[in-house]
């Protein structure tokens, strides 16, 4: 089985491997609808790598998952769970964003892929709306089994040397063929069809047109061989209405008959019946008298066939709208445009421009032609340059064709790199904070409806790029305290290989309580300190630089003293907050490392066989609560190399997990780094860190290893 695996790999259709067990995955949880998303190692992002049960366009959001962010698969890979949503309802109550995207009927479950350790990816599966909202467990089961059977077939493939990665676009699973009827049983079902009042028509899972009966080609006004393999929102412009592609997502997303009522210009009222199954949709199309509850009215104007329809802008806008309100920084904010935009308007460059002191500043950039407008970046706001004119005017400028552009801003320098465009002023409260460039490679005519779209869409867009520029100056404060208030360098000490690493939370200012510190001594003795604040803002950062400069006065004494003095000058300082304090010191001549702690987690201590433990130490009360608290201490031997870890319960806490059991699961991925140096260690320790916890707690790491000889 290993030796197929990488020979299939080894041929590059590792993700059609992927796809048969997915689709052995569905066939046995019943599922409509799958997604199977990879996590490369030392990545943070989940990758759509194999898709079911609907078109790729309909996943397009969700191609890239980060793992912070809040959607069931992120938290069912981080959290190592399954994540169950019986219902709409619950959906949108847990997790909002894809709830205003998708807001159809059908239950969802997600669980995580993984092998021993190590986390593989994660599994997406959606049920008809009409399943119970409980997951029998004979399903459960079925999932779990299925995500089982996955990460082994990844486990083979990587050990083989030929690991399964994701691809740039999902692999798109086809539909099972229906059977093929028998001569005489196709002959009666034609005779069936044609008995049954009105049209039929037959659509694939993606909406194309497979099928089409006379009746239904008349009632729709059209020949059947005009809008074959064509999507009938783009063929027909009466039907360009986002509620039509809105009815045709409901039935292939949550597996419901849906039913609307469509006007045919001038005066024909057209009943559709969609009923979907896992092969595509049937269609039948009845003449009305009058409009039904769900009518929908005719679009009033005519739409370039090039553009995208209505309803896929919508699904996109949603999606964008929804997703600006979590970005952060400024380039999550132009990421996030660039993936929604891009693919809703096809788009082929997206560029953003920024203004200070008085200077266009290239952003950020997307797309065919990131370049595009590099050359302006740092030409004066009163330069002759469309960027520099929406600008200072905040009027939008929209050009079909690259003649007109010329004609408007000869120097502008755009020839072959622009057939169409437009700048769009990006303006805040009347305040203009920047330019938003759309590019196309061919002429696109901007109609009316679409131009007014684009430019909600720089509204929108300016105000996160401006919540985001304001964080991001707060994050960098934050970044320069916090490396003010922490050491610069670690010391160098003869016989010991050291390393650090400091992360802020993923939320907030990116300011916390965490603290490190290694002190040399003398030339035979050093000091290693490790601490926790409670608390992440302003307050307990300052707390901790006072705390970290009350330990490295007392430095040199024994450890039960040096916390003993800290805890009073805490007390007497009354914060209000409370701190963990792990000190040790090491005697390099002894081998020995002496340690006592005030409520901190234990260290793990890593022996030069690689046998790796949780110590146990003598318990002391936290920093600052008891002026008069005693810390005992503990000695244990630290023979050359043998390695200690310090570190903050933000490397191993998450929800719903033991801490004992993160702790034993961190010093098992500390043993395996025998080999390693400790800075190359650190960043191991830090980046499985990344991919375990939610990210919600700082994290502090401090890693001394005793060398093997005293150079």
């Amino acid at each position: 089985m290993q030796d197929h695996a990488a020979s299939v790999a080894a041929t590059g259709s590792g993700t059609e491997l992927l796809g048969g067990a997915l689709t052995h995955v569905v066939q046995e949880t019943g599922a409509s609808v799958a997604m199977l998303y990879l996590l490369p190692r030392d990545d943070t992002t989940l990758y759509l790598t194999v898709l079911s049960g609907v078109p790729g366009q309909l996943a397009t959001p969700w191609t890239r998952v980060p793992l912070s962010a809040p959607m069931p698969v992120a938290d069912a890979v981080r959290l190592r769970c399954l994540i169950w949503l019986g219902s709409q309802e619950e959906l949108a109550r847990r997790y909002p964003r894809p709830a205003l995207v998708l807001p159809y009927r059908f239950a969802l479950g997600a669980a995580p892929i993984r092998t021993g350790g190590t986390d593989r990816g994660g599994l997406v599966l959606l049920w008809p709306g009409s399943h119970s909202p409980e997951l029998t467990p004979e399903e459960r089961e079925a999932v779990l089994r299925g995500c089982r059977g996955i990460g082994m077939l990844l486990q083979q493939a990587e050990s083989s040397g030929y690991p399964i990665l994701p691809a740039v676009q999902p692999h798109v699973l086809p539909p099972p063929e229906p059977p093929t009827p028998e001569p005489a049983e196709a002959r009666t079902i034609a005779e069936f069809v044609r008995r049954l009042p009105g049209g039929s028509c037959a659509l694939s899972i993606d909406g194309r047109v497979v099928f089409l009966d006379d009746d239904a080609a008349e009632l729709l006004g059209t020949r059947a061989e005009d809008i074959r393999d064509t999507l009938p929102w783009e063929s027909l412009p009466w039907l360009d209405n986002p509620a039509v592609e809105d009815h045709y997502r409901a039935a292939v997303i949550g597996r419901q008959r849906t039913s609307f009522t469509v006007l045919r210009p001038p005066d024909q009222w057209l009943s559709f019946h969609l009923f979907p199954s896992s092969t595509g949709i049937s269609v039948r199309i009845v003449p009305t008298s009058r409009p039904g509850p769900q009518d929908v009215p005719a679009p009033s104007l005519p739409t370039d066939p090039a553009a995208p329809s209505r309803a896929t802008a919508l699904y996109h806008l949603m999606h964008l709208a929804a997703s600006l309100t979590e970005a952060v920084g400024t380039q999550d904010v132009i990421d996030l445009a660039g993936d929604q935009l891009m693919s809703a308007f096809r788009i082929q460059t997206l560029v953003v421009m920024t203004s200070g002191e008085g200077r266009l500043r290239v952003e950020g950039r997307r797309g065919a032609r990131p370049a595009l407008m590099d050359r302006f970046d740092g030409a004066p706001l009163t330069s002759p340059t469309p960027a520099a004119h929406v600008l200072m005017t905040g009027i939008p400028d929209f050009h079909a064709t690259f003649s007109e552009l010329d004609r408007a801003y000869p120097s502008a320098g755009l020839r072959n790199a622009v057939e169409a465009c437009a700048f769009l002023p990006l303006i805040v409260s009347g305040r203009p904070v920047g330019s938003l460039v759309l590019a196309y490679d061919r002429p696109h005519p901007f109609d009316p409806e679409e131009r007014a779209l684009l430019t909600s869409i720089a509204g929108l867009l300016a105000q996160a790029l401006d919540r985001a520029r304001l964080y991001d100056s707060k994050d960098r404060l934050a970044h320069s305290l916090q490396a003010h208030l922490l050491p610069h360098s670690l010391p160098r000490i003869p016989g010991l290989d050291v390393a650090a690493r400091y992360l802020p939370s993923t939320r907030g200012m990116g300011i916390g309580g965490d603290f490190y510190d290694l002190i040399r001594l003398d030339d035979t003795t050093a000091a290693a300190a490790i601490g926790d604040v409670q608390g992440h803002n302003e307050n307990a950062a300052a707390l901790m630089g006072q705390v970290r400069t009350a330990v490295h006065a007392s430095a040199g004494a024994p450890p039960d003293e040096v916390l003993a003095r800290t805890n009073r000058l805490l007390t007497d300082l009354d914060p209000g907050l409370f701190t963990s304090c792990l000190y040790i010191h090491l005697d390099l001549a002894r081998h020995t490392a002496c340690l006592a702690t005030a409520g901190h987690p234990a260290p793990l201590l890593r022996q030069p066989d690689g046998q790796t433990d949780v110590l146990e130490l003598p318990p002391g009360l936290l920093l600052g609560i008891d002026p008069a608290s005693r810390y005992p201490t503990a000695e244990v031997p630290l023979p050359p190399g043998a390695a200690l870890a310090l570190y903050t319960d933000g490397l191993v806490e998450a929800p719903g997990v033991d801490f004992d059991d993160a702790a034993a699961e961190l010093a098992a991925h500390f043993a395996l780094a025998l080999d390693q140096d400790m800075e190359s260690v650190a960043g191991a320790l830090v980046r499985y860190a990344k991919r375990a916890t939610p990210g919600t707690d700082d994290i502090a790491l401090l890693l001394i290893n005793a060398l093997l000889t005293d150079g």
